[in-house]
């Protein structure tokens, strides 16, 4: 098992919809660590901490979202922050 640490930014209509709550759902359901939270420009950030083979999975899960959602793109880099206990929503930055 490879574990791998990246940030995520996810834009379009992905504010209002339930981002968030769909992201720590899906990304408990995969056993990961990480956080998501909505921006001010209106983006949302994720970060994803884990096995390289389920945080490759959540972030091609975030390329559609959930229903609500319009997702028009995604950039994911390597990261190096310190993980945090589960995965949680934090507030907007």
């Amino acid at each position: 098992m490879t574990s791998t640490t990246q940030r995520v930014f996810i834009s379009g209509k992905v504010q209002g919809v339930g981002f968030r709550d769909w992201v720590v759902r899906h990304g408990k359901a995969l056993g990961l660590i990480g956080w998501v939270r909505n921006r001010t420009d209106g983006r949302v950030e994720v970060l994803v901490i884990g096995d390289s083979d389920a945080s490759t999975a959540l972030i091609d899960k975030c390329r559609e979202g959930p229903p609500l959602a319009r997702v028009e793109h995604i950039e994911a880099h390597a990261d190096s922050e310190r993980p945090p206990k589960g995965f949680t929503k934090r507030f907007t930055l």
